[in-house]
């Protein structure tokens, strides 16, 4: 292609004006009603000062001892093994894992692999996953997936404790508001039964992305809930005009979007640095890939997200294990692949949502992605509780072994920052 024909993929800038005539129009509806929404909570910067207050520890410890007060033990030994350094640190840790060759290799750090698990449902699991690893000198993930119903988890003080805990152990996590489509969005589909008919974002039909900005503006103001999952275009969007508006809001990208090729990530991110601010942020931070991908289609993104100004802002999050049921065939596990993508492409968080196969396969009740749309006392009664747990585990395992290989090959990763990174623990607020 000559020099010529690429200038004919030059946007005019008239093409931007007619963009901003839609927005700026005042008889605009599609954005008229977004700006009615917002409204009902305040100004953008009350809002972010209602979210700040409410997400602060001593206000969820409040929320937790109101609704749950059994759940507070638990967070105060969380964070007493914390404050004495109960956790391996990374040092030592590689140590653990290479001996006395640790003390020779330079870790990547600019390449460091986040480790992430999904889904942590419940609040226990987080005390159970913390208690084997300060017993076995394992990791704690530095980022976690949560999928469970929202106003299920606040009725029952686990979204408050799940919260601390975050803040506790230094990591990020992502909630999954309920207005995503199995709530009855989506007339004509039904349960786990149509499942498949959901894909592709179709469960948030007409005025449901107006429903999902109101609930993340709840959950926002009343727990400093910041970073939501994201599986639709328009809430993409929406999520972008909210944080051009000056809400402070954070979004993953979900893998049932089906971003399968980097023509698919190049329109998502063109989105992004369309709508960033004026300092260049977007909301945009975690970009979940189909789990068709190849390293190469990570590999050619990883040129533009750079370009685009993204590489520290956007994280590459890729499956490395799956449940075992329902959503991939089996055995899958790309702990291999990342291994070679993973010394020379930046941000990327490493997702496991099932055990390895080998071991997840012969769990009396192997993991299951349909289990996360079960209520928590139907679980109880049906006797799977145990279960579940123990499917969870199985990715806690599974999350070690990663950081254990990653270690061997002399890579770096990111765990939960105050229990294994830090030198000392940043005061909470």
């Amino acid at each position: 292609m000559t020099q010529d024909q690429r200038e004919r993929l030059r946007i005019p800038s008239t093409h931007l004006e007619a963009i901003n005539t839609v927005l700026l129009d005042p008889e605009m509806r599609v954005v008229n009603d977004l700006l009615q929404v917002v409204a009902r909570y305040g100004t953008p910067e009350e809002i972010n000062r209602k979210a700040e207050e409410a997400g602060r520890l001593p206000n969820l410890l409040k929320k937790v001892e109101e609704t749950n007060p059994a759940y507070l033990q638990d967070l105060e030994w969380l964070q007493d093994q914390r404050d004495r350094r109960a956790f391996i640190s990374v040092e030592a840790y590689r140590r653990k894992v290479l001996g006395d060759r640790a003390r020779g290799m330079d870790f990547k750090q600019a390449f460091a692999v986040t480790l992430e698990i999904s889904a942590c449902q419940y609040f226990p699991w987080v005390i159970l996953a913390a208690r084997r690893a300060i017993e076995h000198g394992e990791l704690m993930p530095g980022r976690f997936i949560r999928v469970r119903k929202m106003k299920e988890q606040e009725a029952d003080g686990d979204l408050p404790a799940f919260a601390a805990a975050m803040q506790i152990i230094g990591a990020n996590w992502v909630e999954t508001l309920d207005t995503r489509g199995t709530d009855g969005s989506n007339v004509h589909l039904g349960g786990p039964e149509t499942i498949t008919g959901y894909f592709g974002g179709v469960g948030q039909p007409n005025d449901y992305a107006l429903k999902w900005v109101d609930e993340f503006l709840y959950y926002y103001t009343n727990y400093g809930v910041r970073q939501v999952l994201n599986v639709n275009p328009g809430t993409v969007l929406l999520g972008y005009l909210l944080h051009r508006l000056g809400v402070d809001i954070e979004f993953k990208i979900s893998v049932f979007m089906g971003n399968d090729n980097p023509y698919a990530a190049l329109w998502t991110l063109i989105g992004a640095k369309l709508f960033a601010r004026q300092d260049g942020s977007s909301p945009l931070v975690g970009f979940n890939w189909s789990n068709s991908v190849n390293n190469e289609t990570m590999e050619i993104t990883a040129q533009f997200r750079k370009s685009l100004g993204f590489e520290e802002m956007v994280r590459f999050e890729h499956h490395i294990t799956e449940t075992w049921k329902s959503i991939v065939r089996q055995p899958y596990n790309r702990r291999l692949e990342l291994l070679e993508l993973a010394d020379h492409v930046a941000n990327i968080s490493a997702k496991h949502e099932g055990g390895d196969p080998e071991i997840d396969q012969t769990r009396e009740h192997p993991s299951d992605i349909l289990d996360y749309f079960r209520d928590k006392e139907e679980i109880i009664a049906s006797g799977d509780w145990d279960h579940l747990t123990q499917n969870f585990m199985d990715k806690f395992e599974a999350v070690n072994r990663t950081a254990q290989a990653l270690t061997e090959r002399g890579l770096a990763f990111l765990a939960a920052e105050k229990l294994h990174h830090a030198t000392r623990v940043p005061a909470e607020g």
